[in-house]
C-alpha cells in the first residue's frame, strides 16, 4: 500500500490564499485592516528564522505586522509593560511572544498577561480552559492546523478512533481536545504508555507529537491510518555524518508502506502553523469589532 501524501506547504498555501480574501474583503468593506504584533526576546537563531518568516507572510496576506525586538537581558517587567501597551493597542488584533523566552524571565507569567482576546498562540490559560470545556476559544495554531488537514483529507472524522502520541500543552493536549470536539474516541498516549505501539495500532487517525526522531514505526501503524506527523527533530545525515537532516516523530518509509495517508516531514505540519497564526489573527480581528467569523479558519 503507498500511503496519500498530505502536502502541508500546499494547503497552506490556500489557507493563507484564503486568510488574504478575507482581509481583503475586511478592508474594502469595513475599513478594518487585522494587526499582528510579534515579540522577539533576544538572539535564538531559529526564532529570528520563524519570525521573519511570519512578518514576511503577515504582510503577504494584506495584514499589518509589528515587530518588537529586544535584547535577551530585557527585565521581565519590561517585556510585561510591552504587552500591555499592544493590549491596548486596537491596531493590534493579535499578540504573539515568540518562545522559549530567556531564563530569568517567566514565560507563563508573560503568556497569562496577554489579552485573551489577542492571543492567538492559545496558550492563555483562559482559552486553554474555553477549548478543553467546547467552548469558543483561540486554538493553538499546530493543532488547529492538523485538524483542517484532517478535516480536509476525510471529511467528518465522526466515530474515528484516534491516537495523540505526546502530552504537551502545546499540540498534545489541545490536539486531543480538538478531536474530541470532531466526536473522535481519542486516546492520549506518551513515552512511557504501556505496550505503545498496540495503542497505536489501535488508531484510525495516529498523531505523532512526541518529540522522538522517528520513534513510531510502520509495525505500530494501523494498515490504512491517516498519520499526522508533527515532529521536526534535526539529526545526522546517513550518508555523511558531517551533514544533518529533518525527520519527524515516525519513520516515514515504513509508516507510508501501511498508512493510507501521512504528513511528511518537512513540508506536513510545519507550513500550516503559520497559515494558522495568521486565521487565528483574522478570527481574533472579526471577534473584536462584531463580524462574522471567517468559515473554514477555526475549530
Amino acid at each position: 500500500m503507498a500511503a496519500t501524501i498530505i502536502d502541508g506547504k500546499a494547503f497552506a498555501a490556500t489557507v493563507r490564499g484564503q486568510v488574504a480574501e478575507h482581509v481583503a474583503a475586511l478592508k474594502a468593506g469595513h475599513g478594518i485592516v487585522p494587526g499582528l504584533a510579534v515579540v522577539l526576546v533576544g538572539e535564538d537563531p531559529a526564532s529570528q528564522v520563524y519570525v521573519r518568516n511570519k512578518g514576511k507572510q503577515t504582510a503577504e496576506a494584506g495584514m499589518a505586522s509589528f515587530e518588537h525586538k529586544l535584547d535577551a537581558a530585557t527585565p521581565e517587567a519590561e517585556l510585561l509593560a510591552l504587552v500591555a501597551r499592544l493590549n491596548a493597542d486596537p491596531a493590534v488584533h493579535g499578540i504573539l511572544v515568540q518562545l522559549p523566552l530567556p531564563a530569568h524571565i517567566d514565560a507563563a507569567k508573560v503568556i497569562n498577561a496577554i489579552d485573551p482576546a489577542k492571543d492567538v498562540d492559545g496558550f492563555h490559560i483562559s482559552n486553554v480552559g474555553l477549548l478543553a470545556t467546547g467552548q469558543k476559544a483561540l486554538v493553538p495554531c499546530t493543532p488547529l492546523g492538523c485538524l483542517m488537514m484532517l478535516r480536509d483529507h476525510h471529511g467528518s472524522l465522526a466515530g474515528m478512533e484516534a491516537v495523540v502520541v505526546g502530552r504537551s500543552n502545546i499540540v498534545g493536549k489541545p490536539m486531543a481536545q480538538l478531536l474530541l470536539g470532531d466526536s473522535c474516541t481519542v486516546t492520549v498516549a506518551h513515552s512511557r504508555t504501556a505496550d505503545l505501539g498496540a495503542v497505536c495500532r489501535r488508531a484510525d487517525i495516529l498523531v505523532a507529537a512526541v518529540g522522538r526522531p522517528e520513534m513510531i514505526r510502520g509495525d505500530w501503524v494501523k494498515p490504512g491510518a491517516t498519520v499526522i506527523d508533527v515532529g521536526i527533530n534535526r539529526v545526522a545525515h546517513p550518508d555523511d555524518p558531517g551533514k544533518s537532516r529533518l525527520v519527524g516523530d515516525c519513520h516515514f518509509d515504513s509508516c507510508a508502506e501501511v498508512a493510507g495517508a501521512i504528513t511528511p516531514v518537512p513540508g506536513g505540519v510545519g507550513p500550516m502553523t503559520i497559515a494558522c497564526l495568521l486565521a487565528n489573527t483574522l478570527t481574533a480581528c472579526c471577534r473584536a469589532h462584531g463580524l462574522p467569523e471567517p468559515q473554514g479558519l477555526t475549530a
